[in-house]
């Protein structure tokens, strides 16, 4: 009975996310099913996916950084900073250079989290903080806590603010960053060096992998992609906001955990981290459809965040 109760745990723990996922879109079809079109109507499907897609690619860059024992709590941070330098340099020098200048944000803030865990030797949680709010505060200052629009129509089309025969553009940039996060994660040597990393640092060293390099490209690849965000970010809107991706850090925490990455490392899943922000995304418009206020919303979210966690938690003990 021990060995079956296990066996159960460990098909949960591997395939809860797909089964809550499905079990969610029942219940909210049915019970929402008179409010409004309905949850399933295709346009609240496609709302629901414009407000997840940038949690998703958020949340592949938190797999890969949770997934080798480290996290980034400075990514909410660099959405905000990306849009603005996004606008800015859209509205002087044009598209390409705006979208290159924009990303090169993400990967200095990247490499200086790199540095500051891989050789400073800062604790992650630390460094990221002090990062998150270096950041936030030079967001605020530069842009005097306001908006910078953005009239390039063929940027704001094509990235984030169009759509394809009602299919939003977010949705490609999601499913993009997702099947390349997950093939490289589980095709390419760097993927098991960042799980084999995540899981014991000191006996990765002892087999050969260069554990400070490993830290330093995943803290990069976390960056790169939060400012791949902030770029989509500012297309969306049409604008740069210093506030754009506050405290969006925590959902893509929370769309990891979910979709089985484990908080303590050595478990990636990019795949479910996808799932698990989709699903954050449905129960946050749910919530919205049942008439939960906005705070009553972030108490919910806070429950679903530390449930996730015990279960991930109480599973890796079985």
């Amino acid at each position: 009975m021990k060995i079956r109760g296990t066996s159960v745990r460990r098909f949960l723990s591997k395939y809860m996310i797909y089964v809550a996922f499905v079990v969610l879109v029942i219940v909210f079809s049915v019970t929402l099913g008179n409010v409004g079109n309905g949850f399933l109507d295709m346009g609240n499907v496609w709302n629901i996916i414009r407000q997840t897609s940038l949690i998703a690619i958020l949340a592949v860059g938190m797999t890969y950084a949770l997934g080798a024992g480290q996290i980034d709590l400075s990514v909410g941070s660099v959405v905000g900073l990306t849009s603005l330098v996004t606008a800015w340099s859209v509205q002087r020098f044009g598209l390409v250079p705006g979208v290159l200048a924009g990303l090169g944000v993400g990967i200095g803030v990247g490499a200086l989290n790199g540095a500051l865990i891989a050789w400073v030797k800062i604790p992650p949680f630390i460094a990221t903080l002090g990062t998150q709010i270096l950041f936030a505060g030079v967001s605020r200052t530069v842009s005097g806590l306001k908006s910078v629009p953005i009239t390039n129509t063929a940027f704001n089309f094509a990235f984030g603010g169009g759509d394809f025969g009602g299919i939003p553009v977010l949705l490609p940039w999601m499913l993009a960053v997702v099947i390349l996060g997950h093939l490289y994660m589980r095709k390419r040597p760097f993927g098991r060096q960042v799980v084999a990393v995540g899981g014991n640092a000191k006996a990765s060293l002892y087999s050969g992998v260069h554990v400070k390099r490993t830290i330093f490209k995943v803290m990069v690849l976390s960056g790169f992609l939060a400012a791949l965000a902030g770029v989509l970010w500012a297309g969306r809107f049409g604008g740069g906001r210093y506030s754009l991706g506050e405290a969006e850090e925590t959902s893509a925490i929370a769309a990891a955990v979910l979709g089985g990455t484990s908080i303590n490392g050595g478990k990636a899943f990019v795949a479910g981290a996808c799932i698990g922000a989709v699903m954050l995304g449905m129960i946050n418009n749910a919530l919205v459809m049942y008439g939960l206020d906005v705070y009553q919303q972030m108490v919910v979210r806070g429950l679903i965040i530390l449930a996730a966690v015990a279960f991930t938690v109480n599973a890796e003990k079985e």
